[in-house]
């Protein structure tokens, strides 16, 4: 009797420990309801998207019983640096928000990414709905990691009344941008230019479009590329003092507020120029009643680099190494052409699934910035995830002690190459 019960503990125990090592390591987690679990982790604690995606988890489990969602969300800066610990910790969420680039490379580099090649291929009726070209910034030596969803554009905003009123021009070039700042200044637009510069994404924006208009575009990719990085040419000197030239049109609220400050500045006709994002544009109709327009930033003439690149990148859907199978379900019905085209129309921004948008749930303005993103000849990823991050940081944070006149741009190109010198 007592070996029989020694030998039913002992098979006990031993069950128990080989469901210990099954729950991990890419097999399915089930919950206490014996439902699986997907960890699911965006950055938007903001409406609308908040709300929307509250939904969308809560439809995809009604659809699918056997199945429990997770939710979790931060706050843009904050989720890049919880992204960082948690792959670190290889405590990934099964799926999550990502930037393409640089911020998805480093996560690949890690080996805790899921590579998506199979997936995309195994279903093409899904994946021929998402634009092509925009896989890009998620496919690292042939192989993707990421699925985009959002697409999005940099370009200047302008009041056409104001523009109209004082005969203004569109600019082409960077000098007639100035000249238009200088008529809009007489105008009595004391900063006819803003930014929320305490938003160093926002300097970043500026920088990296900069970048791309003065530095050879062979250059960068050397510069961008942190095993052959240099950041000696004198195209950095000269886009650092054109990014300072414009700070002196801001004046110094612009120091003092952040960028959602200015674009409500921009939406109640208090300045005329605001570099934005495309995905603000139902924020500015939301927030104001302006008549306005956009324009890329202009070509420098002379200059070395690409006059034409939009600045702007995907944004997508990440899945760890060990993530459930369910996940990839999930993924599909986050970027199938019904949830996008949800998505657009509640929100507003753009997005890289083909059909899902149309002039029934965009307006105008976000039609011909969407045409804009997808026919540019060339797309230049966001400058702080474009390079490494810490050579962003010492660029982000120069921008501000330029307009505060605490630094220089030679003071900050030194840095840059020091941090660079000391990881070699």
């Amino acid at each position: 009797m007592k070996k029989t019960l020694c030998f039913s503990i002992l098979l006990l125990l031993l069950s128990t420990f080989l469901a210990a090592c099954n729950s991990g390591g890419g097999e399915q987690s089930a919950n206490a309801d014996g439902k699986v679990e997907i960890d699911f982790f965006h950055r938007w604690p903001n409406e609308p998207r908040k709300s929307f995606y509250d939904d969308k988890v809560k439809e995809y489990m009604e659809q699918n019983p056997d199945v429990h969602i997770n939710v979790d969300y931060v706050l843009n800066d904050a989720y890049k640096e919880k992204v960082r610990v948690l792959v670190s910790s290889d405590e990934l969420p099964d799926i999550f928000t990502a930037w393409s680039d640089s911020f998805a490379k480093n996560l690949v580099s890690s080996e805790r990414i899921m590579p998506l090649n199979e997936v995309i291929q195994e279903d093409e009726e899904w994946s021929s709905k998402i634009i092509d070209s925009q896989f890009g910034g998620f496919t690292f030596d042939e192989t993707t990691y990421g699925v985009p969803f959002t697409v999005d554009g940099k370009a200047f905003f302008y009041n056409k009344a104001v523009f109209e009123e004082n005969n203004i021009e569109v600019p082409t070039t960077y000098d007639e941008l100035l000249a238009a700042l200088d008529k809009l200044q007489k105008a009595g637009y004391e900063q006819p230019l803003v930014e929320g510069l305490t938003n160093t994404w926002a300097i970043s924006h500026y920088l990296g479009t900069i970048f791309e208009r003065v530095v050879d575009p062979a250059v960068l990719d050397k510069d961008y590329n942190e095993e052959t990085a240099e950041f000696t040419d004198p195209g950095y000197i000269q886009g650092l003092e054109m990014f300072e030239e414009l700070t002196g049109y801001m004046g110094d609220v612009s120091t003092a507020i952040d960028h959602e400050a200015a674009r409500n500045m921009f939406a109640a006709g208090e300045v005329p120029v605001l570099y934005m994002q495309f995905a603000e544009i139902k924020m500015v109709e939301e927030a104001g009643d302006v008549e306005f327009g956009f324009f890329d930033f202009p070509a420098i003439e002379g200059a070395a680099g690409d006059p034409t690149a939009l600045t702007g990148a995907p944004e997508g859907w990440m899945v760890s190494k060990n993530a459930p199978e369910e996940t990839i379900d999930f993924l599909k019905f986050l970027t199938s052409e019904e949830t996008a085209a949800e998505f657009t129309k509640t929100d507003g921004q753009l997005n890289a699934i083909e059909g899902a948008v149309t002039e029934e749930n965009v307006n105008p303005a976000s039609l011909e910035a969407y045409e804009l993103i997808t026919n540019a000849s060339s797309t230049a990823p966001w400058f702080d995830n474009a390079v490494n991050i810490n050579v962003a940081d010492i660029f982000m944070r120069g921008g501000q002690s330029l307009a505060t006149g605490q630094t220089t741009p030679e003071e900050i190109l030194k840095e840059v190459q020091q941090e660079i010198a000391n990881k070699k």
